[in-house]
């Protein structure tokens, strides 16, 4: 006997008179739960259209032109890509975590916007794709803004690339909207937090040098890293950015350029320039007694006796971290160093190229964007410094209009006597046509000499002067 095939669908009558197609549409990779896809129509006729339509895109989505799946169109791009060595382990990390346990084995051609979308949103709840039902020993952690942008940003791009290579006929992730970027909220330590870390760290002054240089010139830690006795020029009072030190868990630490590929130079006060002395010649004490000699391409700040590799960059953020926790500190990254140089540049009024060329950022528009408040805190402070040394007008008070110098030629001659009192005041109609004004504006100037107490005014008779201006009302 012939086995019967499963329907593909069915059409529902509404009690509004109108058809509801349906088809199954297969199961939904996020919540486990059965898809179908849904449209409503006026009449039986188009119902029948509206179904065959979506068994169509049913069938499509079923058989796709390539099997491929998210997860290894994700592999084929991430083996070509050209990407560096801590991108690539921060891509991978996020793969593992958030986009092959869902998408991982799906087929590629069976992704649309929706789901991406879906994802996105439930990543910005929790990152664990809970269900949002609390449960014991659970508490949910949103993912960042920017981190669900990284996952977007994969997406698109490994999908894009398998539209090239005909792997499929169009990019899902293209009509899919990633969250919008978060504003930017640099958290440096305060000036008492900053005093806690400096006499903290000071306790080992190798730690404490590092500390300092960090405030001072706000490098980041590759650079930290990644600095030789040979970038600083002492005779100068200079210090050259030229490399930054990169590492992963499988390749080390490995040197490599600056972010910006640039290299910049920044001025020294003479209060570091003595720690610096300091810091090199307690160096150079350490190498004596191994027998050798600290040279130009030692590094500054290194773990091992001869200063001949460099400190870490992930020791350098592990052991700041534990002491900004040990601290109560508000953030613990030592990244807050650099947005501590930063704003306190930007708040005493240094203007924001000078800010950018110090950090390293490729432009002043980086450094605009994140470091805003500050801007414009430096810009309140300007605004006060210069309406304090502007010299403040003298006001002139005068007419303020026709009806104003109307009354105020009226005041005068009342007050020099040409206007006794008891005289009479030409009409309204008069003074309209001897000033060239409405009559409206006549009368108006009329009610204001009276409203001071200069004229009597009565229906009838026309108005006369009640009094000289230097008499009592």
């Amino acid at each position: 006997m012939p086995r019967r095939s499963r329907p593909r669908g069915h059409i529902e009558e509404l009690p509004s008179g109108h058809f509801r197609a349906k088809v199954y549409a297969g199961t939904d990779p996020l919540t486990r739960k059965r898809r179908y896809l849904v449209e409503t129509v006026s009449t039986g006729l188009e119902a029948e259209r509206a179904l065959t339509r979506l068994q169509h895109q049913v069938d499509e989505n079923r058989h796709p032109k390539s099997s491929i799946t998210v997860g290894r169109a994700v592999e084929q791009w991430l083996e070509v890509a050209k990407i560096e060595p801590t991108t690539r382990e921060r891509y991978e990390d996020i793969v593992r975590l958030y986009i092959a346990p869902v998408f991982g084995e799906m087929q590629a051609a069976k992704l649309d916007a929706e789901m991406l979308e879906r994802l996105y949103a439930r990543l910005q709840r929790c990152r664990e794709l809970c269900n949002g039902r609390p449960r014991a020993g659970h508490t949910c952690r949103p993912l960042a803004a920017s981190t669900t942008r990284k996952v977007h940003q994969i997406l698109h791009t490994a999908l894009g690339r398998a539209v090239r290579w005909r792997h499929l006929g169009v990019n899902p992730a293209a009509a899919a909207e990633p969250p919008p970027t978060g504003r930017a909220n640099p958290d440096p330590p305060s000036p008492a937090e900053a005093t806690k870390l400096l006499n903290d760290a000071w306790t080992d002054p190798e730690w404490g040098m590092l500390v300092w240089l960090s405030m001072i010139i706000g490098a980041r830690r590759g650079e930290i890293s990644a600095l030789r006795w040979r970038d600083i020029d002492a005779d100068r009072a200079t210090l050259w950015v030229s490399r930054a030190n990169s590492e992963t868990r499988a390749g080390g630490v490995r040197e490599k350029t600056t972010k910006t590929g640039s290299r910049r130079r920044i001025a020294l006060d003479p209060h570091t320039l003595e720690l610096l002395a300091a810091h090199r010649k307690l160096w150079q004490d350490r190498v004596q007694l191994l027998g050798l000699e600290l040279g130009e391409d030692a590094f500054v700040f290194s773990t091992t006796p001869d200063a001949t590799r460099p400190y870490p960059p992930s020791s350098i953020s592990q052991r700041y971290r534990r002491m900004a926790t040990k601290l109560g500190l508000r953030s613990t990254r030592l990244h807050s160093l650099r947005h501590y140089a930063a704003t306190e540049l930007v708040a005493a009024g240094v203007d924001i190229r000078t800010v950018a060329g110090r950090l390293g950022h490729g432009g002043g528009t980086t450094t605009l964007k994140i470091y805003a408040a500050w801007v414009e805190q430096a810009d309140r402070s300007a605004a006060t410094t210069l309406s304090a040394t502007v010299p403040r007008p003298v006001p002139t008070i005068g007419p303020s209009g026709p009806y104003a110098s109307i009354a105020d030629d009226l005041r005068q001659q009342i007050e020099s006597g040409r206007l006794a009192p008891g005289a009479e005041l030409p009409t309204v109609a008069q003074l309209a046509v001897s000033y060239g004004v409405a009559v409206g504006t006549a009368h108006r100037a009329m009610a204001k000499l009276k409203q001071e107490g200069l004229i009597d005014v009565t229906r009838g008779p026309r108005a006369t002067v009640a009094r000289a201006a230097s008499e009592p009302a």
